[in-house]
């Protein structure tokens, strides 16, 4: 699992019924300072996160298929909670 922050998202006019209804989302990840950590990427959203959210992903496939409800959802990171404060 991953922080990451939500810094836009992705409109895809089509996708496998599987994926229908899940927003694409672009991530920037953090490390532990909440500082920006190498690449953006894309997760699909379970949520309901917005832009300028701090979230929780899962960046393994298994997990994602199994939240899903769906052993074949060609899936790998799924953001899977938003972040209301971090104590350190």
């Amino acid at each position: 699992m991953m922080l990451g922050k939500v810094v836009g998202n992705v409109v895809a006019t089509a996708k496998l019924p599987i994926l229908q209804g899940l927003k694409i989302m672009v991530v920037q990840p953090l490390d532990g300072e909440r500082r920006p950590k190498g690449q953006t990427i894309l997760a699909f959203d379970m949520v309901q996160a917005g832009v300028g959210d701090t979230v929780l992903v899962i960046d393994e496939g298994n997990s994602c298929r199994t939240i899903l409800g769906d052993p074949q959802a060609p899936i790998r990171m799924l953001i899977v909670g938003i972040v209301d404060e971090i104590e350190q």
